[in-house]
């Protein structure tokens, strides 16, 4: 009995971690609504050997600072699978980055703040973390929302060319 109470608790701390700034708002479609949300940007066409960076924003439209936790964004080393990265059949591409094993609840060092009406940007480089090397249509869905609490409505999509 003493387990399962410590079981319990321990998932609702990993389940409520990061997500303090989860948007409160009944239309879920509307990622502009939310007091924070990030999205996701890169070039149309990436010859093969040059780097295939994505541009990561997240935007603060509250009248107030906010935050949210790094974890599962580019605004730390690629150390975790946060994207998902398909290619124009469907098929996954393989993440072959660092797993981090995180202790929760995290630290308050894995916080950023965004002062109000304003954005913060953070760049990656996909090379360094997925198996890009076919040319193909790839397109990429950040699937990071539960641990850093930001909402990105919208995939992008990119060629990658010989």
């Amino acid at each position: 009995m003493k387990n399962n109470l410590l079981i319990l608790g321990a998932a609702l701390i990993a389940l409520s971690s990061c997500s303090v700034n989860k948007p409160k708002t009944t239309n879920e479609d509307s990622a502009a609504a939310a007091p924070l949300f990030a999205r996701m940007s890169m070039k149309d066409t990436i010859k093969a050997g040059d780097s295939v960076l994505m541009k990561f924003t997240v935007y603060n439209n509250a009248d107030s600072a906010q935050q949210f936790c790094k974890w599962h964004t580019p605004f730390e080393p690629l150390m975790s699978k946060y994207l998902e990265v398909k290619d124009q059949t469907g098929q996954e591409m393989q993440y072959q980055g660092a797993m981090a094993k995180r202790m929760m609840p995290p630290p308050a060092s894995s916080y950023i703040k965004v002062n109000a009406k304003d954005s913060l940007s953070a760049s990656v480089d996909l090379v360094k973390g997925y198996a890009l090397k076919q040319p193909s249509k790839y397109t990429i869905i950040y699937v990071g929302e539960n641990m850093s609490g930001l909402v990105v409505k919208d995939s992008i999509s990119f060629i990658f060319s010989k």
